[in-house]
């Protein structure tokens, strides 16, 4: 399944990020931890380089436990702070402000060394649309500081938002890149709620995440539905009619309603009414 999205407004966001990145001192980059690979942007490693930065597995508490861990370990592996969290949790943000403290550190020192003393660390939140930036720093700033909601594209334009005497916040607009060289890069982003639903053939994505959770988690579609999966045969389109006819999604004479189960599934999964799934494996 082939997507592609990449309104006008990211590519005006991308210019304001290439000029905000010249006075912060680091990128709090935030990814989805069900998709942590496919929700990390590569234009923001590259406007991040010489950057302290801190990676936030965020809807941690809708992916799988273990994986969380696998995550976080191999980030640190590869020099960055890393934590996985509920932006909307407000009992995480100690958490969080240990590891902006952590990665500025060196920042910190040389800012000493210059005889300069009590200047914030000024941070960039990033990343892609709808992974919680903004719910993020509403949690941290304990009001409504930033946009919120539950669609790609709320946040426009940067927005600071002034914590404390020691930290400043840039809320930036979720970006993509341009082209997504691997399709299914495009379908995960597709699937966590990243891309505009409306461009999006709502069939294939329901079809392609079935067949993905019948490798990855079969149980997680007998546990929320009630249907059995034990036939070899089953092909994505027949559980979807099985999903269907389990909830009741029917058209009149008794027909599965088979676009109304698709989108069920798809809000079920985005919700975490499927349990805690994690789309990806973590490189050994």
């Amino acid at each position: 399944m082939k997507i592609q999205w990449y309104p006008g407004h990211m590519t005006k966001a991308v210019r304001n990020m290439q000029e905000d990145v010249k006075v912060i001192d680091l990128i709090i980059e935030m990814v989805d931890a069900r998709a942590p690979l496919a929700t990390r942007n590569p234009d923001v490693d590259r406007l991040g380089q010489g950057k302290g930065r801190i990676i936030i597995l965020n809807k941690a508490d809708m992916a799988d436990e273990y994986c969380n861990r696998q995550w976080k370990d191999y980030f640190v592996s590869q020099g960055c702070e890393c934590m996985y969290m509920d932006s909307r949790r407000r009992a995480d943000m100690r958490e969080l402000m240990a590891c902006i403290d952590k990665a500025s550190a060196e920042k910190r020192e040389r800012d000493k060394k210059r005889g300069i003393m009590n200047r914030p660390v000024r941070a960039m939140v990033a990343g892609i649309p709808n992974v919680g930036k903004s719910t993020l720093i509403n949690t941290i700033a304990g009001k409504s500081a930033a946009k919120t909601g539950n669609k790609p594209g709320v946040t426009k334009g940067n927005q600071w938002i002034r914590l404390n005497k020691q930290i400043e916040l840039l809320d930036t607009p979720g970006i993509l890149w341009p082209r997504f060289e691997d399709e299914h890069v495009g379908e995960m982003i597709a699937y966590i709620g990243s891309i505009n639903d409306l461009i999006v053939n709502t069939s294939e994505l329901a079809e392609c995440m079935v067949q993905l959770l019948m490798e990855l988690k079969p149980d997680a579609l007998n546990a929320a539905y009630g249907i059995d999966l034990c036939n070899a045969g089953l092909k994505p389109y027949d559980v979807i009619g099985l999903i269907a006819a389990a909830r009741g999604c029917l058209r009149q004479g008794g027909e599965p309603d088979i676009g109304k189960a698709e989108l069920m599934l798809i809000n079920d999964f985005r919700s975490g009414r499927l349990g805690r799934i994690t789309l990806e494996k973590c490189p050994q």
